[in-house]
């Protein structure tokens, strides 16, 4: 990992062990309810480790406070800039390709704003996200092929599409010049599955 992609671990990592605390969770019970491995809630603590999207999503959602949280805590401003080059890199393409989280809202109905820049070849698979989740999407430059439930999308630049999230779906740039296009990702009622559970801790 570069220095900033270092910092943004352990800037997550922080994060990640403060709500799993606030709520006097173990590590075990975490991993239980987002669903991944004891040692990768401990290794995305420690910030030794650059986690996917799906793993920062299976995180957020189990501890309630939606992805844009993880990134940066809440703030109580009622607006925050965020300037040119200072978004979070989530994903990094095999062939160079970015995607960037620049902007989102607080739970219970998150709102993520996204850049995403696909180099020629680049693919970006996502599983499935909560039920109800809708993305909205804008080609601004190139060709992006989306796929969604099964139906295969090919946007190109001034394109847009808007698609239910809460199925597997992937982007993908089969191209030989680079695509870039604003991803913006609803997802509603975050953490609501597991305030029932954690009252019953």
């Amino acid at each position: 990992m570069d220095v900033k992609a270092e910092n943004l671990a352990r800037v997550i990592g922080a994060r990640v062990k403060h709500e799993r605390n606030a709520r006097g969770w173990t590590l075990d019970r975490l991993a239980e309810h987002a669903g991944v491995s004891r040692r990768m809630v401990v290794n995305v603590e420690q910030g030794s480790t650059n986690p996917s999207v799906g793993t920062l999503l299976r995180l957020s959602d189990a501890l309630g406070v939606g992805l844009p949280a993880l990134v940066e805590p809440p703030t109580p401003k009622a607006a925050k800039v965020t300037r040119a080059g200072d978004g979070a890199v989530l994903w990094t393409g095999e062939h160079g390709g970015r995607g960037v989280l620049v902007a989102g809202t607080e739970p219970p109905d998150v709102v993520e704003l996204w850049e995403w820049t696909l180099a020629p070849g680049d693919r970006h698979e996502s599983e499935a996200h909560s039920s109800g989740t809708r993305e909205l999407l804008q080609v601004l430059e190139g060709s992006v092929t989306i796929v969604a439930d099964g139906q295969v999308h090919t946007l190109d630049a001034g394109d847009a599409l808007t698609f239910f999230g809460d199925v597997d779906h992937s982007y993908s740039n089969p191209n030989d010049v680079p695509a870039r296009f604003t991803l913006c990702v609803y997802e509603p009622g975050v953490g609501h599955a597991h305030r029932s559970e954690a009252g019953d801790a």
